[in-house]
Protein backbone atom coordinates (compact mmCIF):
# COMPACT_ATOMS: atom_id res chain seq x y z
CA UNK A 1 0.00 0.00 0.00
CA UNK A 2 1.46 3.31 -1.05
CA UNK A 3 1.92 6.38 1.11
CA UNK A 4 -0.82 8.26 -0.76
CA UNK A 5 -3.36 5.49 -0.16
CA UNK A 6 -2.42 5.27 3.53
CA UNK A 7 -2.84 9.01 3.85
CA UNK A 8 -6.26 8.80 2.18
CA UNK A 9 -7.34 6.05 4.56
CA UNK A 10 -6.25 8.13 7.56
CA UNK A 11 -8.15 11.11 6.21
CA UNK A 12 -11.29 8.99 5.75
CA UNK A 13 -11.01 7.64 9.30
CA UNK A 14 -10.49 11.14 10.64
CA UNK A 15 -13.55 12.41 8.78
CA UNK A 16 -15.64 9.52 10.10
CA UNK A 17 -14.53 10.25 13.66
CA UNK A 18 -15.23 13.97 13.26
CA UNK A 19 -18.63 13.22 11.72
CA UNK A 20 -19.55 10.96 14.63
CA UNK A 21 -18.43 13.58 17.15
CA UNK A 22 -20.45 16.20 15.32
CA UNK A 23 -23.54 13.98 15.32
CA UNK A 24 -23.19 13.26 19.03
CA UNK A 25 -22.87 16.99 19.78
CA UNK A 26 -25.86 17.72 17.52
CA UNK A 27 -28.02 15.09 19.27
CA UNK A 28 -27.04 16.43 22.69
CA UNK A 29 -27.83 19.98 21.59
CA UNK A 30 -31.24 18.96 20.20
CA UNK A 31 -32.06 17.07 23.40
CA UNK A 32 -31.01 20.05 25.52
CA UNK A 33 -33.08 22.49 23.47
CA UNK A 34 -36.05 20.12 23.71
CA UNK A 35 -35.59 19.82 27.46
CA UNK A 36 -35.46 23.62 27.87
CA UNK A 37 -38.50 24.07 25.63
CA UNK A 38 -40.69 21.56 27.43
CA UNK A 39 -39.51 22.74 30.83
CA UNK A 40 -40.41 26.31 29.85
CA UNK A 41 -43.80 25.08 28.65
CA UNK A 42 -44.39 23.33 31.97
CA UNK A 43 -43.29 26.35 33.99
CA UNK A 44 -45.49 28.65 31.90
CA UNK A 45 -48.50 26.38 32.38
CA UNK A 46 -47.85 26.19 36.12
CA UNK A 47 -47.73 29.98 36.37
CA UNK A 48 -50.83 30.40 34.21
CA UNK A 49 -52.77 28.15 36.58
CA UNK A 50 -51.38 29.65 39.78
CA UNK A 51 -54.27 32.05 40.35
CA UNK A 52 -56.78 29.28 39.70
CA UNK A 53 -55.29 27.26 42.56
CA UNK A 54 -56.46 29.91 45.02
CA UNK A 55 -60.05 29.39 46.11
CA UNK A 56 -61.88 32.58 47.06
CA UNK A 57 -65.17 32.86 48.92
CA UNK A 58 -67.32 34.95 46.59
CA UNK A 59 -68.88 36.70 49.58
CA UNK A 60 -65.48 38.32 50.21
CA UNK A 61 -65.52 40.06 46.83
CA UNK A 62 -66.54 43.72 47.09
CA UNK A 63 -66.21 46.94 45.09
CA UNK A 64 -62.87 47.59 46.79
CA UNK A 65 -61.64 43.98 46.94
CA UNK A 66 -61.63 42.15 43.62
CA UNK A 67 -61.14 38.43 43.23
CA UNK A 68 -57.58 38.90 42.02
CA UNK A 69 -56.69 41.13 44.96
CA UNK A 70 -57.96 38.45 47.33
CA UNK A 71 -56.08 35.75 45.41
CA UNK A 72 -52.89 37.80 45.68
CA UNK A 73 -53.37 38.20 49.43
CA UNK A 74 -53.57 34.44 49.86
CA UNK A 75 -50.59 33.80 47.59
CA UNK A 76 -48.50 36.24 49.63
CA UNK A 77 -49.02 34.03 52.67
CA UNK A 78 -47.01 31.34 50.89
CA UNK A 79 -44.75 33.65 48.85
CA UNK A 80 -44.09 36.78 50.98
CA UNK A 81 -41.99 38.43 48.25
CA UNK A 82 -44.94 38.48 45.85
CA UNK A 83 -45.69 42.18 45.50
CA UNK A 84 -48.21 42.28 42.66
CA UNK A 85 -49.64 40.56 39.60
CA UNK A 86 -49.19 41.82 36.03
CA UNK A 87 -51.21 40.89 32.97
CA UNK A 88 -51.43 42.11 29.38
CA UNK A 89 -54.53 40.55 27.88
CA UNK A 90 -54.00 38.66 24.63
CA UNK A 91 -50.36 37.86 25.46
CA UNK A 92 -48.41 35.36 27.59
CA UNK A 93 -47.62 38.13 30.06
CA UNK A 94 -49.62 37.00 33.10
CA UNK A 95 -47.28 36.66 36.07
CA UNK A 96 -46.67 37.39 39.72
CA UNK A 97 -44.34 40.32 40.35
CA UNK A 98 -41.72 39.71 43.02
CA UNK A 99 -39.67 42.17 45.08
CA UNK A 100 -36.76 41.72 47.45
CA UNK A 101 -33.91 43.83 48.82
CA UNK A 102 -31.73 43.39 45.71
CA UNK A 103 -32.18 43.30 41.94
CA UNK A 104 -30.13 40.13 41.42
CA UNK A 105 -32.03 37.30 43.10
CA UNK A 106 -35.00 37.05 40.74
CA UNK A 107 -32.80 37.26 37.68
CA UNK A 108 -32.09 33.55 38.25
CA UNK A 109 -34.90 32.41 40.58
CA UNK A 110 -38.61 31.94 39.99
CA UNK A 111 -41.39 33.06 42.31
CA UNK A 112 -40.93 29.87 44.38
CA UNK A 113 -37.24 30.56 44.91
CA UNK A 114 -36.11 27.79 42.55
CA UNK A 115 -33.12 28.41 40.31
CA UNK A 116 -34.12 28.87 36.67
CA UNK A 117 -32.72 30.69 33.66
CA UNK A 118 -36.12 32.32 33.15
CA UNK A 119 -35.97 34.09 36.47
CA UNK A 120 -39.12 35.94 37.51
CA UNK A 121 -40.80 39.26 36.84
CA UNK A 122 -39.63 41.57 39.62
CA UNK A 123 -40.06 45.09 40.90
CA UNK A 124 -37.05 47.34 41.51
CA UNK A 125 -35.78 47.05 45.07
CA UNK A 126 -36.01 50.83 45.61
CA UNK A 127 -39.75 51.07 45.10
CA UNK A 128 -41.20 52.25 48.41
CA UNK A 129 -44.78 51.11 48.97
CA UNK A 130 -45.19 53.37 51.98
CA UNK A 131 -44.91 56.56 49.88
CA UNK A 132 -45.74 55.13 47.25
CA UNK A 133 -42.93 55.90 44.81
CA UNK A 134 -43.58 57.60 41.47
CA UNK A 135 -42.62 54.75 39.17
CA UNK A 136 -43.14 50.99 39.37
CA UNK A 137 -39.99 49.88 37.56
CA UNK A 138 -40.46 46.21 36.62
CA UNK A 139 -37.89 43.87 35.01
CA UNK A 140 -38.16 40.56 33.19
CA UNK A 141 -36.22 38.24 30.85
CA UNK A 142 -37.27 37.55 27.25
CA UNK A 143 -34.95 34.68 26.27
CA UNK A 144 -37.32 31.74 25.70
CA UNK A 145 -40.66 33.10 24.59
CA UNK A 146 -41.91 33.58 28.16
CA UNK A 147 -41.77 36.31 30.79
CA UNK A 148 -41.36 39.65 28.94
CA UNK A 149 -40.63 38.16 25.50
CA UNK A 150 -43.88 39.48 24.04
CA UNK A 151 -43.03 42.96 25.28
CA UNK A 152 -40.84 43.29 22.17
CA UNK A 153 -43.99 43.12 20.05
CA UNK A 154 -44.63 46.71 21.10
CA UNK A 155 -42.07 47.73 18.48
CA UNK A 156 -45.09 47.50 16.21
CA UNK A 157 -47.58 50.35 16.55
CA UNK A 158 -50.31 47.99 15.39
CA UNK A 159 -49.57 45.65 18.31
CA UNK A 160 -49.75 48.62 20.69
CA UNK A 161 -53.16 49.59 19.31
CA UNK A 162 -54.39 46.05 19.98
CA UNK A 163 -52.87 45.95 23.50
CA UNK A 164 -52.87 49.55 24.83
CA UNK A 165 -53.30 48.74 28.51
CA UNK A 166 -51.59 46.76 31.26
CA UNK A 167 -53.42 45.28 34.22
CA UNK A 168 -51.56 45.61 37.51
CA UNK A 169 -52.92 44.21 40.75
CA UNK A 170 -51.70 44.75 44.30
CA UNK A 171 -53.32 44.03 47.65
CA UNK A 172 -54.55 47.63 47.65
CA UNK A 173 -55.90 48.01 44.11
CA UNK A 174 -56.73 46.29 40.85
CA UNK A 175 -56.14 48.86 38.11
CA UNK A 176 -55.15 49.41 34.49
CA UNK A 177 -52.27 51.42 33.11
CA UNK A 178 -52.40 53.00 29.67
CA UNK A 179 -49.19 52.96 27.65
CA UNK A 180 -47.72 56.38 26.87
CA UNK A 181 -44.36 55.45 25.28
CA UNK A 182 -42.24 52.53 24.04
CA UNK A 183 -38.57 52.95 23.24
CA UNK A 184 -35.20 51.33 22.71
CA UNK A 185 -32.44 52.08 25.17
CA UNK A 186 -29.32 50.57 26.68
CA UNK A 187 -27.27 50.55 29.86
CA UNK A 188 -24.97 53.54 29.52
CA UNK A 189 -21.35 53.84 30.62
CA UNK A 190 -20.71 56.05 33.64
CA UNK A 191 -18.61 58.35 31.47
CA UNK A 192 -21.51 59.06 29.11
CA UNK A 193 -23.36 62.30 29.79
CA UNK A 194 -26.65 63.82 28.64
CA UNK A 195 -28.25 60.39 28.22
CA UNK A 196 -31.61 59.08 29.42
CA UNK A 197 -30.97 56.57 32.19
CA UNK A 198 -34.58 55.50 32.67
CA UNK A 199 -33.47 52.69 35.01
CA UNK A 200 -32.55 55.18 37.75
CA UNK A 201 -36.02 56.68 37.99
CA UNK A 202 -38.19 55.24 40.74
CA UNK A 203 -39.15 58.14 42.97
CA UNK A 204 -39.30 61.70 41.64
CA UNK A 205 -37.59 64.22 43.89
CA UNK A 206 -39.77 66.98 42.47
CA UNK A 207 -42.12 67.91 39.64
CA UNK A 208 -39.23 68.85 37.34
CA UNK A 209 -37.62 65.42 37.63
CA UNK A 210 -40.95 63.70 37.02
CA UNK A 211 -41.75 65.80 33.95
CA UNK A 212 -38.24 65.26 32.59
CA UNK A 213 -38.72 61.48 32.77
CA UNK A 214 -42.04 61.63 30.95
CA UNK A 215 -40.67 64.03 28.32
CA UNK A 216 -37.60 61.88 27.67
CA UNK A 217 -39.74 58.75 27.37
CA UNK A 218 -42.11 60.45 24.95
CA UNK A 219 -39.24 61.87 22.86
CA UNK A 220 -37.58 58.44 22.64
CA UNK A 221 -40.81 56.62 21.80
CA UNK A 222 -40.92 54.66 18.54
CA UNK A 223 -44.31 56.17 17.80
CA UNK A 224 -46.77 58.65 19.29
CA UNK A 225 -49.38 56.94 21.45
CA UNK A 226 -51.30 60.16 21.89
CA UNK A 227 -51.09 59.63 25.67
CA UNK A 228 -48.99 61.34 28.31
CA UNK A 229 -48.74 61.69 32.10
CA UNK A 230 -49.00 64.61 34.49
CA UNK A 231 -47.08 65.14 37.71
CA UNK A 232 -48.72 63.00 40.38
CA UNK A 233 -49.80 60.22 38.01
CA UNK A 234 -48.52 56.81 39.05
CA UNK A 235 -46.18 55.40 36.40
CA UNK A 236 -45.38 51.82 35.44
CA UNK A 237 -42.21 51.05 33.47
CA UNK A 238 -41.53 47.58 32.05
CA UNK A 239 -37.96 46.78 31.02
CA UNK A 240 -36.40 43.82 29.23
CA UNK A 241 -33.23 43.07 27.26
CA UNK A 242 -33.06 43.86 23.53
CA UNK A 243 -30.22 42.50 21.43
CA UNK A 244 -29.88 44.92 18.51
CA UNK A 245 -27.09 46.67 20.45
CA UNK A 246 -24.73 45.92 23.32
CA UNK A 247 -26.53 46.01 26.68
CA UNK A 248 -29.69 46.95 24.79
CA UNK A 249 -33.03 47.39 26.53
CA UNK A 250 -36.63 47.67 25.41
CA UNK A 251 -38.92 49.77 27.57
CA UNK A 252 -42.66 50.32 27.89
CA UNK A 253 -43.91 53.22 30.03
CA UNK A 254 -47.52 53.55 31.17
CA UNK A 255 -49.62 55.71 33.49
CA UNK A 256 -52.36 54.60 35.86
CA UNK A 257 -55.80 55.25 34.50
CA UNK A 258 -57.77 57.41 36.87
CA UNK A 259 -61.02 57.93 34.99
Amino acid sequence: MGRVEKRLQKDRKRRKILTRIFLVILIIAICYIGFIFFRSEDEQKETDELLNTVAIDETEITETKTERMLQLEKLKEEYPNMAAWIEIEGTNINYPVMQTDNNDYYVRHNYKGEETRRGAIFLDKDYDWSIPSSNLLVYGHNNDGTMFSELLNYKSEEFYKEHPTIKFTTEQEDVEYEIIAVFLSRVYYKSETNVFRYYYFVNAKNEEEYNSYVENAKNASLYDTGKTAQYGDQLLTLSTCEYSQDDGRFVVVARKKTE
